[in-house]
């Protein structure tokens, strides 16, 4: 059983990246997601948490991206027992 494979640091800075590409700002995303406050995004932006499976869903659409290009795996990543 791997504890995480999915990099949050690294993840956040490819949904800073698609932001950046499309025109976006942390305040726009937060709008187009529903968001309730702009910090959210701004933890993902940090990676002190990652989306919910549903914001990733909206983002994959909103950036035209497939899910894979917004989520960041770990490489050579141990597996804790």
């Amino acid at each position: 059983m791997f504890y995480s494979d999915v990099d949050p640091v690294a993840t956040g800075n490819s949904i800073k990246v698609l932001c950046y590409k499309c025109g976006l700002s942390a305040s726009d995303l937060r709008r187009e997601l529903g968001l309730e406050s702009v910090q959210a995004v701004y933890k993902w932006y940090s990676g002190k948490c990652i989306p919910s499976i549903d914001k990733l869903f909206a983002m994959e659409k909103l950036f035209s991206v497939s899910i894979h290009e917004i989520v960041v795996f770990y490489q050579n990543r141990q597996e804790v027992i």
